[in-house]
């Protein structure tokens, strides 16, 4: 059986450095997403959206796995975040936040074989709202991204660091367009928060 690792394999992308920003060609990559809003630290429909997410990626695992013969880790889950007015963006006030939960899909990963995981959860978790899940391709392209090591409240100054790397290399973003990303390399349910690990990227425009 053929086992990959595409977190080695796409390593420029998910094992960035954690001092300097680097720029970054992201390809079209598919995903399972599911969009909402509110605090997600206190939204019940941001910590279903997770559930639902991290259930069809692992039935589309095991149905690769089973009829195709490859085994692959499941990809860590990522965010989409902006608000309607990017200028009241701000760690101070996440009732406002909007965001695109996801999880990055295997290139061999089709839209049946989506559709066939989410009748395959539906049938085993009934309580699980799966009707805002869709499979999509984004394609970021040029992209600044860095990891931050520590909690989530601490982001602001490594946020600030690509954002002055954003300008001083010449490039510019709109933020509900360009939206800001991030992937979280820990289950932060799980992950006391000095540790956890994210990787902040921002897609970028030539000016």
């Amino acid at each position: 059986m053929e086992k990959v690792d595409f977190k080695k394999k796409l390593k420029d992308l998910y094992n960035p450095s954690t001092k300097e920003v680097s720029l970054v060609d992201v390809p079209e990559m598919n995903f399972v997403m599911i969009d909402g809003s509110g605090d997600p630290n206190t939204a019940q429909e941001y910590q279903e959206a997770i559930e639902v997410l991290y259930s069809i990626s692992y039935a589309i695992k095991f149905m690769i796995k089973k009829n195709q013969e490859i085994d692959y880790g499941v990809m860590p889950l990522e965010g989409l975040w902006w608000t309607d007015d990017m200028s009241q963006f701000s760690i101070d006030n996440k009732d406002i936040w909007k965001w695109t939960a996801m999880i990055m899909q295997p290139e061999f990963v089709t839209p049946v074989l989506f559709q066939d995981a989410c009748l395959q959860v539906e049938r085993k978790k009934k309580k699980l709202k799966i009707s805002k899940t869709r499979f999509q391709s984004i394609h970021e392209g040029k992209s600044a991204q860095i990891m931050h090591i520590g909690p989530f409240s601490d982001e602001g100054p490594t946020i600030q660091k690509i954002h002055s790397f954003v300008k001083e290399q010449g490039y510019t973003f709109d933020g509900l367009l360009q939206k800001h990303h991030e992937i979280y390399l820990n289950d932060f349910r799980k992950t006391a928060p000095d540790k956890m690990k994210t990787i902040i990227r921002q897609s970028v425009l030539s000016t």
